[in-house]
């Protein structure tokens, strides 16, 4: 099995139209993001003593957090790509690209930046993940998805259809 995407070219996109950012990826991306959240929200039964005490509610968290972080890259990255934008240094500088362009706001990059920083600590320090910040993140700092899907969504209403 192959898992390269070489020679995959933005020309061989299916799905990709004649406009330079493609909504129809777009809006599908954000439209899971909002999924992820909700199955985060629908989650009432999840108390802080339930958490702390299994591991399968703190797995269940930790990667349906980090699919939704994985969304907003997917989206950032391809506003980034599709604009002709300059090359993120890093997954937050991403975050800092678009807000450069007024794509998303200043007052708001640092919690995305932090975002990011928690996807790293997900991916690669995963045996250090501390599960009260995780829990508070779950409880308290979803609103920061929200800010950034209405930001892209902003972004493409005040673009010509």
């Amino acid at each position: 099995m192959n898992f390269s995407m070489r020679g995959i070219t933005r020309q061989d996109d299916p799905t990709r139209g004649d406009e330079l950012v493609n909504r129809a990826i777009i809006q599908r991306l954000l439209n899971n993001l909002e999924g992820y959240l909700n199955d985060l929200r629908s989650a009432t039964d999840i108390t802080h003593e339930k958490y702390l005490s299994d591991v399968r509610l703190q797995r269940f968290v930790e990667r349906t957090l980090q699919i939704a972080i994985e969304c907003c890259f997917d989206v950032v990255h391809h506003i980034i790509s599709d604009e002709g934008l300059r090359e993120p240094d890093s997954y937050a500088d991403a975050f800092t690209i678009l807000a450069e362009q007024g794509i998303l706001p200043f007052e708001s990059l640092k919690e995305y930046q932090l975002m990011a920083q928690f996807r790293n600590k997900i991916v690669h320090y995963y045996d250090k993940i501390d599960p009260e910040q995780v829990y508070v993140i779950f409880r308290k700092k979803l609103q920061t998805f929200d800010e950034f899907r209405n930001g892209i969504e902003k972004w493409l209403e005040g673009r010509s259809p």
